[in-house]
């Protein structure tokens, strides 16, 4: 595809104790020079600000033991996240733009589009955006909480055709691996229903991340909203953009035909204000992708 977006977890990133793994961080790099020089232009969303930010604050607990805290490790992780990333894209020849965002920047329509238009001139200029949400100021009520949602969000944006979670699992299971060893990787994934949703595990194997399979699922069904592919993909291997081209392990979630763009950011949201109950004909037409009429409305609450 000719745009693609990059999940990298915050247990690729940033090991035990709390410093970059930086041969690993190389090699993506490595791979992403090599894919933007066959014409792929291609956006990271990079975790790791709160972790790296923890052990040069000293905080406990990763800097998750308050809000507080996190917001102060992220301010100061942010920085050096974004400088090593901006020394190692430079060295491959490519520069390097920092982009962080917010629940609301994306989920507020005009916020939205300021974002898009943010990617789309990046992109075509051949930069690589590094993104993040922006914990220094996101509050417990207002964020993603996990940077798999994010990513699906910034595919919708940038129009990406794919959209890759590199993780501390390779993929979807039937269940969890660790738990089960009869558990078996589920390679392709076209409709994620009750089935599907029944394997996955809210846990992070890490410990260091915030989100596990049911967050990159609620990220499958954002991409596949906005007719892009999400695959889920081990980044434990040193070139793992490389080793997913060749054929590696991985879940792929296939996208149908997109919907219009601005169905598919409804489709995205993570926040609603308000809500408007239904009755069964107006569930049947709505199905059918009909338009609701004010006669199938029963109840409204919020304002909105």
């Amino acid at each position: 595809c000719p745009r693609l977006v990059v999940k990298i977890g915050s247990a690729l990133l940033v090991d035990a104790d709390g410093n970059v793994r930086r041969e690993w961080l190389e090699s993506i790099v490595a791979d992403i020079a090599a894919r933007h020089a066959k014409g792929q232009r291609i956006a990271v969303v990079s975790s790791g600000a709160i972790a790296l930010g923890a052990r040069r604050l000293r905080l406990p607990k990763g800097g998750r033991a308050s809000l507080e805290d996190a917001q102060a490790a992220a301010a100061t992780g942010q920085i050096a996240l974004s400088q090593v990333w901006a020394e190692l894209l430079g060295a491959q020849g490519l520069t390097a733009a920092q982009m962080l965002v917010t629940l609301n920047d994306l989920e507020e329509r005009r916020r939205y589009l300021n974002a898009a238009a943010t990617l789309h001139r990046l992109l075509a200029l051949g930069v690589v955006p590094i993104i993040n949400e922006n914990d220094s100021v996101a509050t417990a009520e207002i964020r993603f909480g996990d940077n798999d949602r994010l990513a699906a969000r910034i595919g919708q944006a940038a129009r990406a055709g794919g959209v890759i979670l590199l993780s501390d699992v390779d993929g979807l299971y039937t269940a969890n691996p660790g738990r089960d060893p009869k558990a078996a990787l589920v390679p392709e994934v076209g409709r994620i229903d009750a089935r599907i949703l029944a394997m996955a595990d809210g846990g992070s194997d890490s410990g260091m991340g915030s989100g596990g399979m049911i967050s990159k699922l609620a990220a499958a069904r954002i991409a596949q909203s906005a007719g892009a592919h999400l695959a889920i993909a081990s980044g434990r291997v040193l070139h793992p953009l490389a080793a997913f081209a060749d054929g590696g392990r991985c879940t792929v979630f296939v996208a149908p035909r997109a919907t219009r763009a601005r169905k598919a950011w409804l489709a995205g949201r993570l926040t609603a204000r308000g809500r408007i109950h239904v009755d069964a004909g107006a569930v049947a037409a709505l199905g059918k992708g009909r338009s609701l009429l004010p006669a199938g409305a029963v109840h409204v609450e919020g304002r909105f």
